[in-house]
């Protein structure tokens, strides 16, 4: 059974356990994969701080009181967050970094800056 290259699909000559036909296939390979997983930690990094800077726009005194479409229309996505906080009342905020939003009735949320670290 012939062996290929992960990276060029040629064939491979030489010891059994050889996956490459030589450096450049392997570092190419190697290449690949770590840009797509880089890729998808850029992404999500973007959508984290473009979150952020969206409720801090809003919080210019560290609280305020908007309506959900309001920061969803301002392009917040609602899927990514840092961390949640649970309160001692049962209340959960969603944090971004130190700014997080508390859902209320009739659409609206609380949005607030947290100073200390968690």
């Amino acid at each position: 059974m012939e062996r290929v290259c992960l990276d060029c699909n040629e064939v491979i000559k030489g010891r059994t356990d050889k996956k490459f036909c030589d450096d450049q296939c392997r570092s190419n390979y190697n290449n690949k994969l770590k840009s797509e997983t880089c890729g998808i930690v850029k992404t999500i990094d973007q959508i984290l701080k473009k979150n952020r800077k969206i409720i801090e726009k809003l919080t210019p005194e560290g609280k305020s009181k908007v309506s959900l479409k309001k920061i969803l229309d301002a392009g917040f996505n609602i899927n990514y967050h840092t961390h949640l906080y649970h309160t001692k009342t049962g209340n959960t905020y969603t944090f971004c970094y130190e700014f997080g939003y508390l859902s209320l009735d009739n659409d609206m949320v609380l949005l607030v800056k947290r100073d200390e670290i968690i």
